[in-house]
């Protein structure tokens, strides 16, 4: 037991380390406000979510986000918590109806209804928490992002709109990227994954 755990904690840290590495590759995309830009840091906690479970697979997204603040934070540890909280949301979503039914099938269900769910969290964490704290911490004025959203859209003209027309949709376009790409490779990576737990599992 104690190798199983041992080998599962291994797991876990080199997830996030990879998470951690992806999170410098960012894309941004037309018609978002530049700060805006997709990463595809939640696939290896997604990948870890599947193979290992959906607690597992929250735990890259913090270990992931721990390890950017202490690398460097530009946002007083607020980006990386609304990273955490809102990529942690899609992760749980889709890891554990995943953990029920292991198809194809339902991990595409899976995937379509957390990056829905991580939509809808991020809007709402938004509005009454990050942006918040971007005013509060950094001394960012809310005003200064529906600016920077209605540049690129004219349909934003105040926060709701900002949320409505920025964070929302974006979120879900990062959400789909994330699930294709999940997708792809988790049926290459999963034997990797599962063969080493297998063989820890047995040692014991």
């Amino acid at each position: 037991m104690r190798d199983f755990r041992l080998n599962k904690l291994i797991k876990i840290s080199l997830l996030s380390v990879i998470a951690f590495l992806i999170q410098y590759i960012e894309l941004p995309l037309p018609f978002f406000p530049e700060f805006l830009k997709i990463d595809a840091s939640d696939i290896p906690a997604l990948l870890g979510a599947f193979a290992l479970g959906p607690v597992e697979g929250v735990i890259i997204e913090l270990f992931k986000n721990i390890i950017h603040g202490l690398m460097g934070t530009k946002t007083a540890f607020v980006g990386e918590l609304a990273n955490f909280l809102v990529g942690g949301a899609m992760v749980f979503v889709a890891g554990y109806m995943y953990k029920y039914n292991k198809s194809r099938r339902t991990a595409i269900l899976a995937l379509l209804i957390g990056s829905v769910f991580m939509s809808i969290v991020a809007g709402v964490l938004n509005y009454y928490l990050f942006l918040p704290l971007y005013q509060n911490v950094l001394h960012i004025p809310m005003e200064a992002f529906v600016k920077m959203g209605s540049a690129v859209n004219p349909a934003i003209k105040d926060l709701k709109t900002f949320i409505l027309w920025s964070i929302v949709p974006f979120n879900l376009i990062k959400g789909v990227v994330v699930s294709a790409i999940t997708l792809g490779i988790y049926k290459s990576v999963s034997p990797l994954i599962h063969s080493e737990a297998k063989k820890a599992a047995r040692s014991n």
